[in-house]
Formats: C-alpha cells, sequence, structure tokens
C-alpha cells in the first residue's frame, strides 16, 4: 500500500499529540496516512502495552488511518544502528511515502531525539539499492525483493520543548477530533476516576497546555489552532501565492 504521508513516532499517542489535526486534514484531502509506532511504550508510568496496543488501534479508526503498525522495539533502549535502521527501512519502502513526519530533533523525553535521527538516517539509506530487504509482513507478503524508496521530505514534530517551526499547518476545523482522538488512549491522558499513578501528561494542566500551543502556533498564522513543525532543509515553493 503506497501512503501519501507516514508518521513515524517511537511512543503510541506520539502521533497523535503532534500532528493529529495535520493527518485529519490531510485524510479529508483525500490522502493515504499511515502511522508506525517504533515502541509499545512498555516503559510508561501508566498502562500496559497491551492497553496502549488497544488504544492506538482505536485512535486509528478516529484519524482515518490507511495502516497502522507497531515495530515493537525496545522502549527506551532502540539504537540507531544498522539493526534498527534495516528494520524500518522495509516499513518504509513497504508503504512508499511522499513525506515522513517523525518526532522532535530535541525533547524533554531522549527517546524523542534518538527516534528523530533513527528515522531521518533510515529514510536516507531505504533510497540506496544496494542495501537489500525483504518484506515478510502478513501471510499475503510476496517474499520478494523490495524496491529502494526514499520520501521527498521529511519533517519534525515539535513536541514538549518549544522549538520555533518553520511551517505551521492550519488545524482549526480538525482540533476537537484531535482531542477525541488522544483521549481514545484513556490511561495515558487525564481522567479524574483514574487510579493509576499521576504522570507528567496525565495531569489536566498537560492538556490544558495543548490546547495554548495549538493556539499559539494558530495566532502565528491568523487562524484559531496550528501545529508546528521543522524542517532539516529549505523548503521550496514554485508560486508564492502558495505562501500564506
Amino acid at each position: 500500500m503506497k501512503l501519501d504521508l507516514l508518521v513515524i513516532a517511537v511512543h503510541p499517542d506520539d502521533a497523535e499529540l503532534g500532528c493529529a489535526g495535520t493527518i485529519l486534514s490531510l485524510v479529508a484531502q483525500g490522502k493515504k496516512v499511515g502511522i508506525v509506532d517504533l515502541t509499545r511504550g512498555e516503559l510508561g508510568t501508566r498502562g500496559t502495552p497491551e492497553i496502549r496496543l488497544q488504544e492506538a488501534d482505536a485512535a486509528a479508526r478516529i484519524l482515518g488511518l490507511s495502516a497502522r503498525e507497531n515495530m515493537g522495539f525496545r522502549d527506551g533502549f532502540f539504537r540507531n544502528d544498522e539493526e534498527h535502521q534495516k528494520a524500518l527501512i522495509v516499513a518504509i519502502r513497504r508503504y512508499q511515502p511522499d513525506i515522513v513526519i517523525t518526532n522532535a530533533i530535541y525533547d524533554r523525553h531522549p527517546d524523542h531525539g534518538r527516534a528523530s535521527e533513527l528515522v531521518v538516517d533510515a529514510c536516507f539509506y531505504s533510497g540506496l539499492r544496494q542495501i537489500k530487504t525483504v518484506d515478510n509482513l502478513g501471510a499475503d507478503a510476496s517474499g520478494l525483493e523490495q524496491e529502494a524508496w526514499r520520501p521527498k521530505l521529511v519533517y519534525h514534530l515539535i513536541q514538549d520543548r518549544y522549538i520555533k517551526p518553520d511551517f505551521i499547518v492550519d488545524i482549526t476545523d480538525f482540533y476537537e477530533k484531535k482531542q477525541e482522538s488522544l483521549l481514545a488512549y484513556k490511561s495515558q491522558f487525564y481522567d479524574p476516576k483514574s487510579n493509576e499513578p499521576m504522570s507528567y501528561i496525565a495531569s489536566q494542566e498537560f492538556m490544558e497546555f495543548l490546547r495554548a500551543r495549538a493556539e499559539e502556533f494558530g495566532h502565528v498564522i491568523g487562524v484559531k489552532y496550528g501545529e508546528g513543525f521543522t524542517v532539516d532543509r529549505t523548503i521550496g515553493v514554485k508560486n508564492l501565492f502558495d505562501l500564506k
């Protein structure tokens, strides 16, 4: 299945937190979007890996994703090395995305920056035909050698730590639906009835922060809500009127 956009993020719910509004906007435009979660978030304070997988599936339905899978890398202990790069190359070549969105270049959580580096490297190496991979996923897998594929663009989320965005997407029409996708992760976010231990992201203040961040980014471009992204290289356009 070829995708227009593939979000590759380290923890289930990273994609929803950082770019659910952008995903919803693209799906509404008829684009095919998928998510690859690198880990099951097994080191998280709340919930279990099994619960988080169920929550990710529920969020995927809300977002209207064409595909979602989990790489099963070790939360906290994955590395940007040959083993992890090659495993990720298989997924990139499977979906052949034109655009990839991945974690922030640096952040409060050390997994985010490390995942960002892993994804950037894997996207580049995925375009080298001398790196041979075979996709054996699922009963219908062909077992044939995959074709090389390099995404045209890689963008980075802005997560907990503020990073000045290189561009901002208007998500005003999709913010409430984004909130719905976040609340699919019932084990992770604010729930006054929960008996789980308190965590950084489980407070009511964190949910208020998310809305304030979206309002801040929206304000910059003259809309109500926005999501910001950074890029590793300069973006080019053919028409000045494409810029707002």
